[in-house]
C-alpha cells in the first residue's frame, strides 16, 4: 500500500492539498471503479495511470477493501471567506437540485448526510473545494468517465461555473457527521440510472 499512501496519506485520509483526496472510508466499489477506470483510461492522471498499469482486478479490489475499511479522522471544514450569497445557492443545489433545469439533488444520489451510499456512489465530505470543483468540470468536459450510463457526466454538463463554484464551497464548509459510513441504501430510486450504482 505504500505507493497509495506516500499521497493519499497513512490512512487514505487526503493531503492538505487539491490533488491527493480522502479515499478512506469511501465503498470498496467506488474505489475498485476508480482504479480501474485510471487502468484503462477512464480518468486521466498519468501518476495513478502509470502505477496501475498492469495490476489485475483481484488485486484491485483488494485496495479497495483496505482503504474502505479505514475511518481516520476528518480535516476541519474549509474556513475561507465565501460570500453566504454563495454558500445558500450551494446548498440549495446540494439539498434541492434544480428541478427546471433537470439537476437533481446531490443528497438524492449521496444521501441526506453526504456520506455516500453503498456500493458505488462515495460521501462528498471531507474534500477541499477546489478539488471539487475540479472533478466536476473534468466530468463536464468528459475527461473524466463513470461506468456507462454516465450520470455524473449527464447532471455536469447541466452545470455552470457558477453552480460548480456554489457546491463546492458549501460541501467543503460542512462539519463531519459523527458516523460518516456511506449508507448500504437510501429509500426509493436513483433520480437518474447510474452505470456505478446497479438498481
Amino acid at each position: 500500500m505504500h505507493a497509495c499512501t506516500t499521497c493519499h496519506g497513512a490512512q487514505g485520509q487526503g493531503r492538505n492539498n487539491d490533488y491527493f483526496p480522502r479515499i478512506a472510508g469511501k465503498p470498496a466499489e467506488y474505489l475498485f471503479n476508480q482504479l480501474t477506470a485510471f487502468r484503462d483510461g477512464g480518468r486521466t492522471y498519468p501518476p495513478m495511470g502509470y502505477l496501475l498499469a498492469f495490476l489485475p482486478d483481484e488485486y484491485l479490489r483488494k485496495i479497495s477493501q483496505y482503504f474502505a475499511d479505514l475511518q481516520p479522522p476528518y480535516p476541519n471544514p474549509d474556513t475561507n471567506p465565501v460570500p453566504q450569497a454563495t454558500l445558500d445557492y450551494g446548498k440549495q443545489l446540494v439539498m434541492q437540485g434544480d428541478t427546471k433545469r433537470g439537476i437533481p439533488a446531490c443528497a438524492a444520489c449521496h444521501g441526506e448526510r453526504l456520506t455516500g451510499q453503498q456500493p458505488g456512489i462515495p460521501g462528498l465530505l471531507g474534500l477541499h473545494a477546489s478539488y471539487i470543483a475540479g472533478q466536476m468540470g473534468t466530468w463536464r468536459s468528459g475527461t473524466r468517465h463513470a461506468l456507462a450510463p454516465d450520470c455524473m457526466h449527464t447532471i455536469a454538463v447541466k452545470l455552470s461555473d457558477k453552480d460548480i463554484t456554489a457546491v463546492s464551497s458549501w460541501l467543503a464548509r460542512q462539519p463531519r457527521p459523527a458516523d460518516p459510513r456511506p449508507v448500504s441504501r437510501l429509500p426509493g430510486k436513483l433520480p437518474l440510472v447510474c452505470g456505478s450504482q446497479p438498481e
